[in-house]
């Protein structure tokens, strides 16, 4: 069910507020644009700003709207098991297809913390995606503990933002060859669905979404020679949405498309005049602007 080009979705905002319309808008834009799946409510949905009213609402929202076109695999992290569960629940009920769930943040658990962790997640019911990113975690989850946890039913796969491409077929042997592993970090999608990657859970398909997923289409069939191709419209852009805070570059993106304003939550600000340039230009040679 989970694979391709799957969209980390930014949560637009007007006067403070979540965009309800915009919301529905952008949902409906990247079924248009060929999206194969969609992830509200993660980092780049700026989670750690929302209230859990908004959280759940934006959720809800975006499940509603894509009415079983694409699945929706919704942002359920929080460094609190507790809460965890909480969100998966919320998410469950709100129809999602699968929760993501990452690594605790700062309290930095052990390995069998992490199993306890997700297997209190799991035990909710809904089909869990870890989310491992050790970058903004400060804990790494190793392939063994992940094959620990591939064997719960409701464990089903990673996003994976370590940037190790090598821990794509260490994954597949500690947790199986059908354990979906997803990249979380677009520079590298390519070498990663090589390994044995099936998709990006992506920050540029919020600005690029149909050539993220003509892209991502390219390597499940194995023509290489034209995702490369792909690559190098995209690699530019990816670099530039990154200068700063990527939900911040993918909103700048959006609002050049008139798709969405780029408000963000403090306390992320809006981008410098140098780093709009980039992704303005970046936006240009993929063909998205003239």
């Amino acid at each position: 069910m989970f694979k391709g080009s799957l969209p980390a979705l930014v949560t637009p905002f007007a006067n403070g507020q979540v965009d309800v319309d915009t919301l529905k808008k952008l949902v409906n834009w990247h079924v248009e644009q060929g999206s194969h799946g969609l992830v509200p409510v993660g980092t780049t949905g700026e989670s750690p700003t929302l209230s859990h009213a908004e959280h759940d609402q934006v959720v809800e929202i975006v499940v509603a709207e894509a009415a079983g076109r694409i699945p929706v695999i919704a942002g359920a992290g929080s460094n609190n098991t507790a809460e965890t569960v909480r969100l998966v629940q919320a998410a469950k009920s709100a129809g999602a297809d699968a929760a993501l769930v990452v690594t605790p943040y700062y309290n930095k658990p052990t390995q069998a913390g992490l199993i306890a962790h997700f297997t209190a997640a799991a035990d909710c019911g809904l089909p869990i995606i870890i989310y491992n990113i050790p970058g903004r975690s400060v804990v790494d989850m190793s392939p063994a503990t992940m094959g620990e946890l591939a064997k719960h039913p409701m464990i089903i796969g990673v996003k994976d933002a370590t940037g190790d491409l090598s821990r794509v077929p260490k994954q597949r042997i500690t947790c199986g060859t059908d354990f979906i592993q997803l990249s979380g970090e677009d520079a590298t999608a390519l070498g990663y669905n090589a390994h044995g990657g099936v998709g990006c859970i992506s920050v540029t398909a919020n600005v690029a979404p149909a050539l993220c997923a003509a892209f991502q289409e390219s390597t499940l069939t194995g023509d290489y020679a034209k995702a490369l191709q792909q690559l190098d419209r995209l690699m530019p852009l990816h670099e530039a949405i990154f200068i700063e805070p990527g939900v911040a570059g993918a909103k700048y993106g959006l609002s050049l498309l008139g798709m969405c304003a780029d408000d963000v939550r403090l306390p992320l600000i809006p981008l410098t005049d140098g780093t709009k340039e980039k992704i303005r230009a970046g936006m240009i040679h993929a063909g998205l602007l003239n």
